[in-house]
């Protein structure tokens, strides 16, 4: 064999192993949906500490609109579901690691984190709102107001980067659970939080000393995260959510929960 040859016959085998290999990844990216039909139930990552999305109820068990909307979507997929409590600053590192096979936890939609990660059609349509004292509700109406206060958001949410880019001027401060937070608010170590329009007016209901400050910023639709490579996955999820809207489900859940059809 000459040497020319030698290393064409090289390259080819080396790139037969490479395409191969390449087959190989995409085969186990994409199985997936078929591992969480034949394991019988499906991971889903969620706060547990965010209501009127989820929380833990008086009986110590998981309730709210994204746990009922996780139980509905898993009994369409023709699995069970296993809710897994996770903090908002660990989450998604858990579906990563495969930990998760889905997070619902009011995940913004954002092209930054598609680059990422695949998401479900929206499931929710909200918008980032101002949570004051109530006493103070007057003073924040843009963003402009935001200038020189201190306001808490989220360690590593879109609530925190649109501060950012928004309000530079803005004193940040990060949490890593929604109920310091709130606690600081309230005895006054910050003039206001940035969180989700559907969370602060809940919230502002059972805290009558706090209100919601004005419009929300910004339309903000979330959607069910997956990991990337999983398009049957996601077909799957998707066929679901239409189905659930198209019965009525999602609206019911809604309803039930914000008194008012927030899915659309």
């Amino acid at each position: 064999m000459t040497i020319s040859v030698f290393r064409r016959t090289l390259l080819v085998g080396t790139l037969g192993l490479a395409l191969g290999a390449g087959l190989l990844g995409q085969a186990v990216a994409g199985e997936q949906l078929g591992n969480i039909k034949k394991a019988g139930e499906i991971k889903i990552g969620l706060e547990g500490t965010y209501p009127p999305f989820s929380f833990v109820d008086e009986s110590g068990k998981l309730s709210g609109f994204e746990v009922e909307l996780s139980e509905a979507l898993a009994k369409e997929l023709g699995v069970k579901v296993k809710l897994q409590a996770t903090p908002w600053d660990g989450i998604l590192a858990a579906l990563e690691s495969k930990r998760l096979d889905a997070v619902v936890n009011q995940v913004t939609i954002s092209e930054e984190r598609k680059k990422k990660y695949d998401f479900s059609k929206p499931y929710t349509v909200s918008g980032i709102q101002a949570l004051v004292l109530k006493k103070n509700v007057d003073t924040i109406k843009t963003a402009d107001d935001l200038a020189g206060k201190k306001v808490g958001v989220g360690l590593g949410t879109n609530y925190e980067q649109w501060l950012k880019d928004n309000q530079p001027k803005a004193i940040i401060k990060t949490y890593n659970d929604d109920p310091t937070k709130f606690q600081d608010l309230r005895i006054g170590r910050i003039d206001a939080i940035l969180i989700d329009r559907l969370a602060a007016l809940e919230y502002a209901k059972k805290a009558p000393d706090t209100a919601a400050a004005g419009d929300a910023f910004s339309r903000q639709e979330a959607g069910i995260a997956l990991r990337k490579g999983e398009p049957e996955l996601l077909a799957a999820v998707n066929q679901a959510l239409d189905k659930l809207r198209a019965d009525g489900t999602l609206k019911k859940l809604s309803e039930k929960y914000f008194n008012a059809d927030v899915t659309q």
